[in-house]
């Protein structure tokens, strides 16, 4: 494939923009590359300034669960856009969104919009310290909880990518109230509850981990974490910015039957569009300006046209609840013949899926269930398996510890090409 023109315009963004990219992962450090740039999408296909077309597995990175360009999405954002893109003040859709994410999550009462994930757990955390008088936070090794101060201990995603898990700017008071637990592991929990008595406002967790790749909990964890948070007056917070909506209509808590007293969200709800939302308990939401003391506000709050687009992803999914057996079974699809792929070639590997949210490890390890193994992973052998796949039309997460993620707008036949494509990727690697 040439790749000319995303190189030259690499180039010249490098000039404007630091490191030439608005977000780390982007820049393809990881796996010894240069970033694509994108020219348009459309249902399960991206392609690039220079023409070359993609199977698409990144998916903006979880939101277009419906594909790229989805019409009743363009046409709620061209309908409300007509009206106007910013008012600073409510709207009708504001309130049909909070309505039908209320419906749709079992745990939340209440809900306040907000301009992304970061921003939501961000909030999220003011309002659980808010709510119980307590300072410190339990947060698991290798969750990723987007670029607040207080998370970026130990974290996931581009800062596991990039190799640092501590970043700088975040200062030893901020790191010394946020205690690392270990995911999967309910001992390591309780042994920080016991050493800190009467002092932890919360417990944030990834449901299911998607920021280490994907490691989903094992049998028992979460049902663990939600006895012990009640046990010591704790709150629990569900991140599902990346799980919400995408592993069922209620998210992970519904997939599982766990109930946190808050939720964070982003992705699918706004259709593609920047947008973030925490919610929970009303007695809790209710701690919020301008009803209570804990304060959180936001200009671009419930835009006219993230909310439009939102609402429509959201109605669709909301009216075809079949729709996550069928991701499913897609990727279950992908799942076996990636697993078949690994057999086949000789490769050491473990894939880890739950629904439509899957990672390909590269690891001698016989199981991925916790940041320690996902570190086991080789990540120089996914740098040049990227590449490869890449170059056969394939696209997948430039990072070792990102998810794949399938949309409805996948058919058979194209996952049938991604199996092909993952099964000629490994032959090469393996030469």
């Amino acid at each position: 494939m040439d790749h000319n023109l995303s190189r030259r315009e690499y180039e010249r963004a490098k000039k404007f923009i630091p490191g030439g990219v608005n977000s780390p992962v982007r820049a393809f450090n990881s796996v010894r590359s240069q970033p694509l740039f994108i020219s348009h999408g459309k249902g399960s296909e991206v392609f690039d300034i220079d023409g070359n077309r993609y199977l698409d597995f990144v998916g903006s990175w979880g939101p277009l669960i419906l594909g790229h360009a989805f019409p009743d999405v363009l046409e709620a954002i061209k309908t409300a856009t007509e009206k106007g893109t910013s008012f600073g003040a409510p709207t009708v859709t504001e309130t049909d969104m909070a309505r039908i994410i209320c419906e749709m999550v079992p745990s939340v009462e209440k809900v306040r919009m907000v301009n992304s994930g970061t921003e939501a757990t961000m909030s999220a955390l003011r309002l659980a310290r808010g709510y119980t008088g307590k300072e410190k936070v339990i947060k698991f090794s290798g969750c990723y909880h987007g670029h607040v101060d207080s998370f970026l201990i130990q974290a996931g995603s581009g800062a596991l990518t990039h190799s640092v898990p501590d970043s700088l700017g975040v200062t030893k008071g901020t790191a010394k109230d946020t205690l690392l637990a270990e995911f999967n592991n309910l001992d390591s929990v309780i042994k920080l509850f016991g050493e800190n008595k009467n002092n932890i406002a919360a417990v944030i967790l990834e449901p299911v981990a998607g920021n280490m790749g994907v490691v989903p909990p094992v049998e028992g964890f979460l049902e663990g974490v939600r006895a012990i948070t009640e046990e010591n007056r704790a709150l629990l917070i569900f991140d599902e910015v990346i799980t919400g909506f995408r592993i069922g209509r209620g998210g992970a808590q519904e997939f599982f039957g766990v109930q946190p007293d808050l939720t964070t969200l982003g992705k699918i709800i706004g259709g593609g569009l920047p947008v973030g939302a925490f919610g929970g308990k009303a007695e809790i939401m209710d701690c919020l300006a301008p009803l209570g003391g804990v304060y959180q506000a936001g200009t671009l709050s419930g835009n006219p046209v993230s909310m439009a687009a939102g609402y429509a992803m959201l109605q669709y999914l909301y009216n075809h609840p079949d729709i996550y057996e069928k991701l499913d079974e897609k990727g279950r699809k992908l799942e076996e013949g990636f697993k078949e792929n690994l057999k086949n070639t000789g490769i050491d590997g473990v894939v880890n899926r739950i629904g439509s949210m899957m990672t390909l490890f590269f690891t001698k390890s016989k199981q991925i269930r916790s940041f320690k193994d996902a570190l086991l992973s080789d990540t120089e052998m996914y740098a040049r398996y990227f590449r490869l796949a890449l170059e056969s039309g394939l696209y997948i997460a430039p990072s070792q510890f990102e998810s794949m993620f399938v949309s409805i707008a996948h058919t058979e036949t194209e996952i049938e090409e991604a199996i092909l494509k993952n099964y000629q990727a490994l032959q090469k690697l393996g030469k």
